[in-house]
């Protein structure tokens, strides 16, 4: 028996349970089927073949998770913080001892390789770890003396928050986004993108099991027209932290205006990775393919444009057709796999429509441009070179494994050329110089920017970007300052002098 034949058989048993009792949404803490009685299908973008049955949440069953997280929040709010940090470890616990399932369900709903979402799981565990020991100082705040008063300040939790997931990774974005919320004491309705369904089911049940109390974390799934749209709407809801669509951001931004919600949106990028002649051109080379053509391309924050000193372009690009020609696509429970196939047929065919697109700009396609086979929606490895800034290949966020090269002669046109669009997420720079370095990303227009390195999250640090990449930061006290609000109290030192108006 092979081992992809084994993870197969191993895929079948984790998915027994699925296929005989579908994924309802779960609020109050009970399995509910949606008020409507509506089904929808998730389908495996290996084969195409339907996995199982949804309820179709709509706005009725937001309403009700709305409901049961507000009645939830006092309790949860008022939790002792050793308490809350105790269930907090129990779900990282309980992440672990599931991996497994986890990364074997995540990579047949979503088409992603084993050999990156084995490590999701995990991932998603230290998340809660993490903001487990942040629990005790979360509310802390500072003493800040004045001649007449103590100015104490503090944080308290928000209320209850809506959380909108994507479909690209939504198990570790999840927990991104539930296990600082938790912490922080807020109370949750999360929405789990309609395409990826099945580990957000696993991860609530893992919650709940690990001793979180009813209705302090609800699931609704459905569609954005409908359990969306009521979530950011909803008067009960005092804040939505998304992941998706720059557009989409800005449509549930209009959604929450009238409830003047907070809003957290981590949206789209077309990040530049910017190699310079002087840069360690193999570890550049190495960066550059993993920060595209990993997690099949579909991440906010891959490097999606190439913009390569013109010096070394011809030898970096001749070393970048061979690389990209000789990637592993295949089954997403192969370990051998490095990309496997897109999430669903519209996002397949629109990273396909690109093909043609780079044709009519005048680009030439040097590697890739094919489609693979007809069982599922598996795509060549892509890259694109004599492209230049103003095309929409280099414009435009494509989300797929596919790469836009650029050549530059001098740092400032990088530079310009870097921060011609409309996106701000990330940016990556090689170069040992490093005058240069600090010159470049002090000006490079990027909410992240890495330097002789590719994307290496620190949970701590702030993650978020500017223009349309979005609005706000997560990531450790960053977290906390979204979730929470920020009290003032004064206290009197003494009998100051107080203007007796009146007397």
């Amino acid at each position: 028996m092979t081992e992809l034949t084994s993870n197969i058989a191993k895929l079948n048993g984790y998915l027994e349970r699925f296929r005989k009792n579908g994924i309802q949404n779960l609020i109050g803490g009970e399995s509910r089927a949606a008020l409507s009685g509506k089904t929808f299908e998730t389908v495996s973008p290996t084969d195409k073949s339907v996995i199982c049955q949804v309820s179709h949440g709509g706005a009725a069953d937001i309403d009700a998770a709305a409901q049961a997280a507000k009645d939830a929040f006092p309790a949860w709010r008022d939790m002792p913080a050793l308490q809350r940090k105790k269930i907090l470890i129990r779900i990282a616990e309980g992440i672990e001892a599931r991996a497994e399932e986890i990364a074997f369900c995540e990579c047949w709903d979503t088409g992603q390789a084993l050999r990156f979402m084995s490590k999701a799981a995990l991932r998603g565990a230290e998340n809660f770890r993490y903001f487990a020991d942040q629990v005790t100082a979360a509310r802390d705040g500072k003493n800040l003396q004045s001649p007449t008063l103590m100015n104490v300040t503090t944080r308290v939790p928000i209320g209850p928050v809506g959380v909108i997931t994507p479909w690209n990774t939504p198990f570790m974005l999840s927990t991104w986004k539930i296990a600082p919320a938790l912490a922080s004491g807020c109370t949750v309705v999360h929405k789990p993108a309609e395409l990826s369904p099945l580990t957000a089911r696993i991860l609530a049940e893992i919650a709940h099991e690990a001793g979180l109390p009813a209705g302090v974390w609800n699931l609704v799934n459905g569609f954005g027209e409908e359990a969306g749209k009521r979530l950011t709407e909803h008067p009960a809801i005092k804040a939505i932290a998304f992941v998706g669509e720059s557009r989409t951001g800005s449509l549930i931004t209009k959604q929450g205006a009238d409830t003047l919600k907070r809003m957290h949106l981590e949206l789209g990028g077309k990040n530049p990775v910017v190699v310079f002649d002087d840069a360690d051109l193999d570890r550049a080379l190495d960066a550059v393919i993993f920060m595209i053509y990993s997690i099949n391309g579909e991440r906010c924050t891959s490097s999606s444009r190439l913009l390569v000193q013109d010096s070394i372009a011809e030898e970096f690009q001749a070393k970048l057709v061979e690389r990209v020609n000789n990637i592993r696509v295949g089954h997403p429970l192969d370990p051998k796999t490095e990309v496997g196939p897109l999430v669903a047929q519209e996002h397949f065919d629109k990273v396909t429509s690109y093909f043609e697109i780079a044709k009519q700009d005048g680009a030439t396609i040097a590697a890739g441009g094919e489609v693979v086979g007809d069982e599922g929606y598996f795509v060549r490895p892509t890259l694109f070179t004599n492209a230049n800034n103003k095309m929409r290949i280099a414009q435009e966020e494509i989300f797929g494994p596919v790469l836009t090269a650029i050549t530059f002669e001098t740092e400032e046109e990088a530079l310009e050329m870097a921060n011609d669009t409309q996106y701000g997420l990330t940016g990556y720079v090689w170069t040992n110089d490093l005058s240069r370095a600090l010159r470049f990303t002090n000006h490079l227009e990027a909410g992240m920017i890495w330097v002789n390195s590719e994307n290496v999250r620190h949970l701590p640090t702030p993650f978020g970007g500017v223009k349309a990449s979005g609005i706000g930061r997560d990531g450790g006290d960053w977290s906390f300052d979204f979730y929470m609000e920020q009290k003032h109290i004064g206290f009197a030192l003494g009998h100051h002098n107080i203007p007796r108006l009146g007397a």
